[in-house]
């Protein structure tokens, strides 16, 4: 790892070292102008250490030590034979403020889950508030991870609970520090994160996992590149799609080809677009907090910087209809590329809300004749997910490539070879287009494996498998993730809602999800049809009523798709129902369930229960209600037989 910390020295070579020498090393490493607060901070951590660690304690001093994902550096790590002790302190503080114990607990997740040499060892968060009074310490409280529960202590209480921490867990395998150090650190961020990162100009390669497992990010970013590269020697026009499991990082991907371009090719104005609006609204949102922070600048002038990284492609479309100019953009990147609308729906919101009575076309016809005014060069990455289409009149992936054959024979065309596969292909006909000479099949254009779920890289496989009726194979792919991927199958909501309380730990983010159909969810006090406010939901803190943490606004598939939780409520209600051995589809209009018989619109009520049930990065608990056999809108065999057949898949009840 670079820059693992700003100084690290064994604890004797600490306590003889000079203390300016010591700050001195911090300030160079710093890098920035450094605040008389953060150097108080340093040389009161540095004399509280020389006062309270004996000359014969061995172990390692790690100060500032670097948490990439999160972006932040924990102030001090010790590794103390086989223990390491995450601190973080609080000068002039007389309470252990709850935002202080999640800081320092996350720090300790996140070297526990993402940092190589931390994988296997016991890990104690501790929380130093300088101005508490030595007090005496409870036991340490062990999670199954090897992570203790955080615990508070005065400078005084803390050799105390090194000794206890480090006689506790006697056992543990001895750490080579340097080793340790260096190890690696493969993270798994969410978008949240990812797009903070990037924008404050970290490499991809610094923020996501770079496991032989898992595909490899840089691959697939650096293709794009030399597409772009190769479009703009040539001075052609090239199309390139990019496929993925669900998770697999196709919009951080997508992120990093933006920022990239924009950063070092700013003539090519390279811009990140999406139809998916509480995406981009949360997206936005983040980013706009994060400068204002950091800059301190009004969040109103950050949102305007912002909004030229992150666009909603309607309004891209919008503003290419008011001329016939070829855009400022020379690159653009269509994030869910599946979701753009067939030629009868962008006719019809044309036409109806937009009043343009001659427009006729689908939206990928649209937005690809858009590029193409450009007399010379320009690039389109479409980011595409596989089983991912859940509103009607999306096109999926077919449209895209039926309007490259008939229409665009001039552009290049770069495809995953996955893009023939039956989640991606629905129509016959766009088949015909990967036949002629102008297609380049790329495996780095396909990321294989889910990066969201960390702990369960075989997640999307398994709800793949529930959804589409193959309970064998899902028990089976179950079964390989269930120690890592708890799943809790519970018929009382607040049992569910306590098992999501209690799973997450620091600031884990968990919510509630609900199908967008799920209107006989409202007996159960889930209402689908009250809107979240998605960046108040995804972003604020979990003592805002309005946000995901309370568990009483319930967001639907259309509020998550492209974003992520780390422990999720799943409520299931009878638009998707089991019945003789199949899935059955409804919706409900005015006072009884009615049967879907089209076949496209019982496909997106499946990709709906796909997604929601692919949100939760760390587990889920899946509700079932009982019904009630006096309303017949919610009679309990609408419930039993789904109930049954997750259970069949390998799930078990939870019962608390």
């Amino acid at each position: 790892m670079i820059n693992a910390s700003y100084f690290n020295a064994s604890i004797a070579e600490f306590l003889v070292a000079n203390d300016d020498e010591i700050l001195g090393a911090l300030t160079r490493r710093h890098g920035f102008s450094l605040e008389h607060q953060q150097k108080h901070a340093w040389q009161a951590q540095i004399s509280i250490l020389k006062e309270v660690l004996p000359a014969d304690l061995e172990g390692q001093i790690f100060f500032e030590f670097s948490i990439p994902r999160m972006g932040k550096r924990a102030d001090l790590v010790l590794i103390i034979g086989g223990v390491i002790f995450v601190i973080e302190f609080k000068i002039g503080a007389h309470h252990f403020e709850r935002s202080g114990i999640e800081q320092v607990h996350d720090y300790a997740l996140d070297l526990k889950n993402f940092h190589l040499g931390s994988h296997w060892q016991p890990i104690v968060p501790v929380l130093v508030c300088t101005n508490v009074k030595p007090h005496e310490l409870p036991l340490l409280d062990w999670a199954d991870d090897g992570v203790a529960v955080p615990i508070g202590v005065s400078p005084a209480n803390l050799l105390s609970l090194i000794h206890g921490g480090v006689l506790e867990q006697a056992e543990a395998m001895p750490i080579n520090s340097p080793e340790w150090a260096v190890s690696g650190y493969q993270p798994t961020p969410t978008i949240i994160e990812a797009a903070l990162a990037l924008y404050r100009n970290h490499d991809v390669l610094e923020i996501a996992r770079s496991d032989a497992s898992a595909q490899n990010l840089g691959q697939t970013s650096d293709c794009i590149a030399a597409i772009i590269e190769d479009a703009k020697l040539t001075r052609r026009k090239a199309i390139c799609f990019v496929t993925g499991v669900p998770g697999a990082g196709k919009t951080l991907a997508g992120l990093n080809v933006a920022t990239a371009r924009a950063d070092e090719h700013a003539d090519e104005h390279a811009v990140f677009l999406s139809g998916n609006g509480p995406l981009v609204d949360v997206l936005r949102e983040a980013l706009a907090r994060d400068q204002a922070a950091r800059e301190g600048i009004s969040k109103k002038d950050a949102h305007r910087k912002v909004a030229s990284f992150v666009q909603n492609i309607h309004h891209f479309r919008d503003d290419a209809l008011r001329g016939s100019a070829p855009p400022v953009e020379r690159v653009v990147v269509f994030d869910e590329a599946q979701r753009a609308w067939s030629r009868e729906q962008a006719t019809r919101f044309m036409q109806q809300k937009r009043g343009h009575l001659n427009f006729d076309m689908s939206e990928p016809a649209f937005l690809i004749s858009v590029m193409d005014r450009h007399e010379d060069w320009c690039v389109i990455v479409c980011l595409v997910g596989g089983g991912q289409e859940i509103n009607t009149g999306e096109a999926g992936l077919s449209e895209w490539l039926i309007v490259l054959r008939e229409q665009f024979p001039d552009w290049q065309v770069h495809v995953s070879p996955r893009v023939e596969d039956p989640d991606y292909l629905w129509r016959e006909e766009a088949g015909r287009v990967l036949k002629e000479a102008r297609v380049q099949r790329d495996e780095a254009l396909h990321l294989a494996v889910s990066l969201r779920s960390f702990r369960a890289e075989a997640l999307s496989d398994f709800v793949g498998h529930v959804v589409e009726n193959r309970p064998e194979l899902a028990q089976t792919a179950y079964a390989a993730i269930a120690e890592r991927y708890p799943i809790a199958l519970v018929r009382d909501l607040e049992l569910g809602r306590d098992w999501v309380r209690r799973q997450a730990r620091g600031s884990e983010r968990y919510g509630l999800l609900a199908s967008s159909g799920g209107y006989r969810l409202r007996p159960e006090s889930v209402w689908v049809k009250a809107k979240i406010d998605a960046p108040v939901w995804f972003l604020n803190e979990r003592t805002d009523v309005r946000s995901s943490f309370y568990l009483e606004e319930v967001a639907t598939e259309f509020d998550v798709q492209g974003l992520e939780l780390d422990w999720a409520a799943v409520c299931w209600d009878a638009d998707f129902r089991r019945d003789n051995g199949e899935w059955r589809h409804f919706s409900f209009r005015g006072t009884a369930w009615m049967r879907m018989n089209a076949v496209e619109r019982q496909t997106y009520l499946k990709n709906a229960y796909r997604v929601l049930l692919t949100r939760a990065r760390q587990g889920m608990a899946i509700f079932i209600p009982r019904g009630d056999a006096a309303d017949r809108t919610r009679l309990p065999e609408f419930y039993e037989h789904t109930f049954e057949y997750l259970r069949r898949c390998g799930l078990r009840e939870y019962l608390g």
